[in-house]
């Protein structure tokens, strides 16, 4: 898994179009709404992924490691530097950077969307670009969410090309992931197949609009069920369950303090004291998203908590924190 904002030419390959900017300041600021060429510019993204075959050395000859191969960043960075980005099998397909952003025009319409951010962990090891799309999602009163689709492309072969529905809470800039499991991206694997699934992705993502007015519908299906002590307990307890390993007693602690962090942010996370929003389901899911986000590990560095907000741990918890918010919502409105 790639870790932290890539680093090429001396600079963070990572851009944005939009007055404040993500994640303390990183990238490169565009003074208007972004193409996805700019984007992709802009972000030092610019270079295309090679996969070639792997050697190893027997004596005073070299042996083809048959069925493996390297991928290999080039075209960036200095002279004659050309860093593998991962192994991957004789059946994976490198998806380009200009490629992905160019399937992503296509998707979202010309001029339908903003393009928020743009960037690549660790060397390259994973690209994203975030679009804004208009009208957000008006959950109740001035509580609002931006609509954003994250488009992810892995170059080391952890994992498929992926879209995903990522709205902003605007008040906090909370971001409320989605669970893919639950049907709410694409995924297309790097295969000989790829082009033609990537166009039926395309076509499948026509119901992008009515994609959101669901996940609106359950924001606000979360925002109409009060919750109380017992409640509250109850959500946070299955959002951060007790380690698997009795004996652990460091992740038994950890999970303790998180616990205790999301309670804390139901009563005082930003925004979370807004009329129609204060003692509700909705209050406590925001909670679990700016702890994730903004509070768990504090010195972490900016660039690695957009990793794990984004494709980590974070991720994960916070599409478990969307999924079982669904279920309570459901469960306690009968």
């Amino acid at each position: 898994m790639a870790h932290d904002i890539a680093q090429i030419g001396g600079m963070p390959a990572m851009m944005y179009a939009d007055n404040h900017p993500p994640w303390h300041n990183l990238g490169t600021k565009l003074d208007g709404p972004a193409t996805s060429a700019e984007a992709i510019q802009a972000a030092g993204l610019d270079w295309h992924v090679e996969k070639v075959p792997l050697f190893v050395r027997t004596e005073n000859e070299y042996e083809t490691l048959i069925g493996r191969y390297a991928t290999v960043r080039r075209g960036a960075g200095p002279k004659g530097e050309s860093p593998a980005l991962g192994i991957v099998g004789r059946g994976y397909v490198p998806l380009q950077n200009i490629k992905a952003f160019e399937w992503f025009d296509e998707i979202v319409g010309e001029k339908a969307a903003i393009y928020h951010t743009a960037g690549a962990l660790g060397q390259g090891e994973r690209v994203w670009l975030l679009a804004k799309l208009p009208e957000p999602i008006r959950v109740v009163g001035n509580d609002v969410a931006d609509k954003y689709l994250l488009l992810s492309n892995s170059h080391d072969g952890s994992s498929s090309v992926q879209v995903k529905f990522t709205p902003i809470r605007v008040v906090c800039q909370n971001t409320l992931t989605m669970a893919l499991s639950d049907g709410e991206g694409i995924r297309v694997h790097h295969t000989s197949s790829m082009q033609g699934r990537l166009k039926l992705a395309q076509v499948n993502l026509g119901i992008i609009q009515r994609r959101f007015e669901v996940i609106e519908e359950g924001f606000k299906g979360m925002q109409r069920t009060t919750m109380n002590a017992e409640r509250l307990t109850k959500y946070v307890s299955a959002v951060f369950p007790e380690p698997k390993n009795e004996n652990d007693d460091n992740g038994a602690a950890r999970i303790r303090e998180a616990r205790e962090g999301a309670m804390s942010l139901f009563e005082c996370g930003r925004g979370n004291s807004m009329a129609g929003t204060k003692g509700t389901l909705w209050a406590a899911y925001n909670g679990v998203t700016e702890l994730v986000d903004f509070r768990i590990r504090p010195r972490t560095s900016a660039d690695r908590r957009l990793e794990s907000a984004w494709f980590g741990s974070g991720y994960s918890t916070k599409a478990r924190a969307y999924k079982i918010g669904l279920d309570y919502a459901k469960a306690w409105r009968n």
